[in-house]
């Protein structure tokens, strides 16, 4: 019988990978880089990684070319990474908004996300349409609102390998005790993990550990509003787990920059820039599964 394709990394979907909640509840510290279409994700699933995240920034930045001001839709969404679940192994977790509307829409997003084989959610308490966690302007809902939406989360989700990660943007409009209060209250609301976007100083970071009595994120935006830490002081600092979602489209377009003026202004590619070995790159895409299959089918 023929081999499906892409063999060494299609997997069975519709379900959550445990190793993430595997590590969180040992107490593993789990960091995750931001990937944002397939090669960024294909590459971060070599390096050895416990998790993925997939950044709404950038996968708005790379499918749509806008920016991340609620604009994108479930659709859009839910496209892209169901095919990075699928091409790869790693756990990934995923940026879902606000949940992309009212409470049908968050149990509507819940089901597609777990049916795609995500492990891990993330939704945030901003009034639509929403706006980059480190960008001004972001308005957050009433809590009671974003309590609701937590309740319907938990309740929609089938498996408990499939997390719930609640984030308030409530620090930059409403100060630091707010967005902790908030907190408290997403995790007495049955959130898995605990997400205050953008604290502003190290003691900041240290006061929601102190007051929140659950698992907690970290935001590492370069260039964004709060600090960026070290793994081992993260780790000091008691936080569960970091994301890292602009290293990916960040130093792409640095990359990119730097290669395509090198072409323009000397006329060919020079060794002033690295570029990924083309015959790596073809197995990293799966051509190798192209040219066995060939091999033995392809008329010839």
């Amino acid at each position: 019988m023929p081999t499906a394709p892409y063999p060494s990394t299609r997997k069975k979907t519709d379900m959550a990978n445990p190793a993430l909640k595997e590590a969180i509840t040992n107490g593993e510290f789990v960091a995750a880089p931001g990937v944002f279409e397939l090669i960024s994700a294909l590459i971060a699933d070599t390096v050895g990684f416990k998790a993925l995240y997939v950044t709404g920034y950038g996968t708005v930045a790379s499918s749509l070319g806008l920016p991340d001001a609620g604009i994108a839709t479930y659709t859009n969404m839910i496209d892209r990474i169901s095919t990075i679940v699928e091409r790869t192994k790693t756990p990934v977790i995923a940026d879902a908004d606000t949940g992309y509307g009212g409470l049908l829409n968050v149990r509507y997003t819940v089901q597609g996300y777990e049916k795609a084989g995500v492990s891990a959610i993330q939704m945030e308490d901003q009034e639509f349409p929403k706006k980059c966690g480190h960008t001004p302007n972001r308005r957050v809902v009433p809590l009671e609102d974003m309590l609701q939406k937590i309740d319907v989360a938990v309740d929609a989700r089938e498996s408990d390998d499939f997390l719930i990660i609640a984030r308030t943007d409530s620090r930059t409009g409403h100060g630091i005790d707010e967005a902790i209060r908030r907190g408290q209250a997403f995790a007495k609301a049955g959130a898995d993990i605990i997400f205050i976007e953008s604290p502003e100083t190290e003691d900041e970071l240290k006061k929601i550990r102190d007051s929140i009595d659950a698992p907690l994120l970290a935001n590492m935006v370069h260039g964004g509003r709060t600090p960026m830490l070290p793994e081992s002081r993260l780790k000091e600092l008691g936080f569960a787990l970091a994301i890292y979602p602009a290293i990916g489209f960040l130093s792409m377009g640095a990359a990119l920059t730097k290669a395509y003026t090198d072409l323009l202004e000397n006329g060919e590619t020079t060794d002033a820039v690295d570029l990924y070995e083309f015959s790596k790159f073809n197995e990293l895409i799966g051509f190798k599964d192209v040219w066995d299959f060939e091999k033995r089918f392809a008329q010839v």
